[in-house]
């Protein structure tokens, strides 16, 4: 028998994936709870919280393209040092600015946030530069770190390289959604606050080891990658009516999975109480995601990408579905509260639907990009999140305030119960978006297969 030649990577590709674990941890620490953060810290309404949140979320996917044009200019190292700088600063921020606001006499913070004054002043939005900051340098990091296992790999080693890639993320996001719960059920609202200091943590880490142990003779400055270059494909992407359209379909989906950060935790500790772990709900995702994916991507490698993204996009619809169902029960199921349990459900079913579409929409835009530029055009493939949180989160916003209030704002808890009797109709808009969704993706299918058609018979 053969003797196994032992894989190796580069000390550079190590430091970028622990960068990685790091970025993501801090990433998901502080966004599963960004929409209490700010209604709860910082007074905002559901629906500007929403707003926020969305505007933060979607161009935090929007600039990668135009961001990742400039690292490929200045070098990977540089970026990633300016992109952790900037993500420091930015976590710090929201860790000092309540501070600020409580010296300042304008709020109290306990197991109950106390407004006396903030909701009337301008001082709260003193957060959109500090999300800024921070929206800049998570954009940095979208492209460079792949870019970089990209760049320290080769076709031996490669595949394992992204699976090493890919098992960092998923560490990370298990560490972020972790850590919220102690803090929140200890600490109550304060918790919020202090999650922003793990997050310094995490990132300053990251900036630590980039600058003493990152050094790579692969990803040196290039001066041929221009913003012009990438302002121009992007006007190419925009006159790709297939891309556009298929864009759009799919964010019908991810407009559902952002729920999960944008309605999910305010709508089930307001039903189902504040001892619910919110946190630790989110994390249920990605370990189906992780179980799944590959069997399910296995099993139908030799149906066609839309074949598989179309069987994700008819599940999404049932997923919200069963998150709505929890007012049917009246007793705990399983010793869960039912608005936990059938939202726990929910999130299994739509985590499916992701590992049937996710990796095989990625495929499909691969495919349909111009030649040698397969790379760039991946980057705007996320501009289905960039519409998808947008648009996610200012609806989740109006949805909690029509449907699911804050319970601060009522005197009685009669009074709430009445105003939040209907909370489970909120799931029926995200239903009913998934619903529209799927059946366009039928339709796309069946228009692309016969331009498919019609092209192949003028070229012959």
């Amino acid at each position: 028998m053969a003797k196994q030649e032992k894989v190796r990577f580069s000390k550079a590709f190590w430091v970028a994936n622990m960068a990685e674990m790091f970025e993501r941890a801090a990433y998901y620490g502080v966004f599963v709870v960004i929409t209490l953060y700010l209604s709860n810290i910082l007074g905002f309404s559901d629906i500007e919280a929403g707003i926020i949140s969305g505007l933060y979320a979607s161009l935090l996917y929007f600039l990668p393209p135009f961001t990742g044009a400039y690292a490929d200019r200045i070098g990977f190292r540089k970026s990633m040092l300016l992109a952790f700088t900037l993500l420091t600063i930015g976590y710090a921020g929201l860790a000092l600015l309540p501070t600020g606001l409580e010296a300042a006499g304008l709020v109290e913070y306990g197991e109950r946030t106390t407004f006396t004054g903030l909701t009337t002043s301008g001082y709260r939005y003193a957060i959109v530069p500090i999300l800024v900051v921070l929206m800049v340098g998570g954009s940095f990091i979208k492209g460079i770190i792949s870019g970089s296992v990209a760049k320290e790999t080769d076709e031996k080693n490669r595949a394992r390289g992204f699976a090493i890639f890919y098992a960092m993320i998923n560490i990370g996001s298990f560490s972020g959604k972790f850590i919220i719960e102690p803090l929140r059920q200890g600490l109550g609202d304060s918790g919020l606050i202090y999650l922003n200091w793990f997050s310094v943590a995490m990132t300053l880490l990251a900036l630590v080891a980039i600058y003493i142990f990152y050094r790579s003779d692969n990803a040196q400055p290039d001066k041929s990658k221009t913003m012009r270059h990438t302002i121009e494909s992007f006007g190419k992407l925009l006159r790709n009516g297939r891309l556009i359209a298929l864009i759009l379909i799919v964010s019908g989906f991810w407009i559902v999975y952002y729920q999960l950060y944008a309605t999910m935790p305010k709508y089930v500790i307001r039903l189902a109480g504040e001892a619910s772990t919110i946190g630790w709900y989110t994390m249920l995702n990605p370990l189906v995601v992780i179980l799944t994916v590959n069997g399910l991507t296995r099993m139908l490698s030799k149906r066609s990408a839309l074949f598989s993204m179309m069987l994700g996009m008819c599940i999404i619809p049932i997923s919200a579905l069963i998150m709505s169902s929890g007012h049917l029960f009246s007793e705990p199921i399983l010793g869960l509260h039912p608005v936990v349990f059938m939202m726990l459900c929910g999130i299994v079913v739509q985590a499916l639907a992701e590992a049937l579409i996710s990796p095989r929409y990625l495929e499909y835009f691969s495919l349909q990009s111009p030649k040698g530029e397969e790379g760039m055009y991946l980057g705007f493939a996320q501009l289905e999140s960039f519409v998808s949180t947008l648009v996610g989160f200012a609806m989740s916003g109006w949805l909690l305030d029509k449907y699911c209030p804050d319970p601060a704002r009522f005197a009685t808890h009669e009074e709430w119960l009445a105003a939040s009797a209907n909370a489970h109709y909120i799931w029926y808009y995200f239903a009913a978006i998934a619903a529209v969704a799927a059946v366009a993706l039928v339709i796309y299918q069946i228009v692309v297969k016969r331009l498919d058609e019609k092209k192949l018979k003028m070229e012959n």
